[in-house]
């Protein structure tokens, strides 16, 4: 028995977040580009994931998985394609072959949001020392949010990231216990950003645990 736990369809990555998922440390396989749609899964068991890769490939054989990945409870998988039809069309052939609907992923839940307005020179500092680039600049705002599933905090930061696209996005964590979102620059862009985040969140249709 395979748990669909995220069904979650992205449509026009946004530029700062498809460089993202393109990272050494995300994509696994082939990296996704700004304007491409992206579709991420996530089930349980996680070895249930290979399952949907086959059924998702062999249905579109020209879609380009990102990540193939699985942890200790859950696997995850990540296409993309430039083509909405193709990446449909996976989709479907995923739930069909699953024996599920996209309304039988987990709904997400909002933990924690914040926007911290003028940060110090000492909080920079020390968030910076995890970051290769993007860094935080003292002085800017930021927007700190928390979620679960994880792999929301996707479909959370490109929405985000659409709209105010003036911002900065730090990090994404979009696995473990929950997904969190850093992203800085003026308060009213991130204002702009987190009510798009509440919004596309809420708009989500799923169960509750």
């Amino acid at each position: 028995m395979t748990e669909l736990r995220v069904y979650l369809p992205i449509h026009d990555l946004q530029p700062q977040f498809a460089a993202y998922l393109s990272s050494p440390t995300r994509a696994r396989g082939y990296p996704p580009f700004a304007g491409q749609h992206s579709l991420i899964i996530e089930v349980a068991p996680a070895l249930a994931i290979h399952r949907i890769a086959d059924l998702a490939l062999k249905a579109a054989p020209d879609m380009e998985p990102g990540i193939l990945y699985t942890e200790r409870q859950f696997g995850l998988l990540e296409l993309h394609s430039s083509d909405k039809d193709e990446l449909e069309a996976a989709g479907q052939a995923i739930l069909s072959g699953i024996g599920a609907k996209a309304q039988d992923q987990l709904a997400p839940s909002i933990y924690y949001h914040d926007i911290i307005e003028d940060l110090s020179d000492q909080h920079a500092i020390i968030l910076n020392r995890s970051r290769d680039a993007s860094i935080l600049v003292p002085g800017h705002s930021l927007l700190l949010f928390e979620l679960a599933p994880a792999l929301f905090a996707c479909v959370a930061a490109n929405e985000a990231e659409r709209a105010a696209p003036q911002t900065v996005i730090n990090d994404v964590q979009m696995i473990g216990a929950t997904g969190r979102i850093f992203m800085s620059g003026r308060t009213s862009d991130l204002v702009k950003a987190r009510d798009a985040i509440i919004r596309t969140v809420e708009a989500v249709q799923g169960r509750r645990k």
